[in-house]
């Protein structure tokens, strides 16, 4: 379920409690979690809305919408081709209730700086993103990173000669490890990713000694 900036920042901070959505059916599971901008969030519950024409302000304002008009005009069904799902969007509206229940686990993970057992976990996972059928590519672009914090995306893109969006996915799997920051603009090594690099090159190091 797409979660904004601003309505995660609202579920944080205990403004927003509820979401809706038009779905066919529900597309969460209560009791499981998601990572947002503003930490994680937990589905307390899901319940399908009868009648849109009911909805209050006060429900609307706890979805982080100004009044009920506003919110049953986002929820109004779009037109879409003829087919059995029936309007764009889903058939049925749905309640979503929603909590605030802890930071976004990658925050603690880029700090720390793994030992022995965890480190060769990691290079078994970074290993896997790197087997595929175009080759190895994490490490060029944690290395470019390293070198060049903070740069514009578009530049890193450029560089890799690579098309920004799938290059953004990719970057976003190394993150998910831990390896690198998102900023407004650009992204660093965190801690754990220098560890990283700089372990890759001891290895470097002693297998040109030898």
């Amino acid at each position: 379920m797409m979660i904004s900036q601003a309505v995660a920042d609202g579920i944080r901070t205990g403004r927003i409690s509820m979401q809706y959505r038009r779905w066919d059916a529900p597309r969460v599971k209560v009791g499981r979690t998601q990572l947002t901008p503003a930490g994680l969030v937990e589905f307390v519950s899901v319940t399908r809305v009868p009648d849109v024409e009911a909805l209050t302000d006060r429900q609307a304002r706890a979805a982080g919408m100004p009044d009920a008009a506003a919110l049953r005009r986002a929820l109004a069904p779009r037109e879409r081709p003829p087919g059995p799902r029936g309007s764009r969007g889903g058939a049925h509206v749905y309640r979503v209730r929603v909590r605030w229940v802890g930071e976004d686990p990658r925050i603690a993970l880029r700090e720390r700086i793994p030992d022995e057992a965890e480190m060769a976990e990691l290079v078994a996972a970074v290993d896997r993103l790197d087997a595929r059928a175009t080759g190895p590519w994490t490490r060029r672009i944690l290395e470019w990173i390293r070198r060049h914090p903070r740069v514009v995306s578009t530049q890193l893109a450029a560089e890799l000669g690579r098309d920004v969006l799938p290059m953004k996915v990719d970057i976003r799997k190394l993150k998910a490890l831990g390896l690198t920051i998102s900023h407004d603009v650009g992204y660093e090594l965190s801690p754990r990713g220098v560890a990283y690099l700089e372990r890759d090159r001891g290895f470097e190091r002693r297998a040109e000694v030898s």
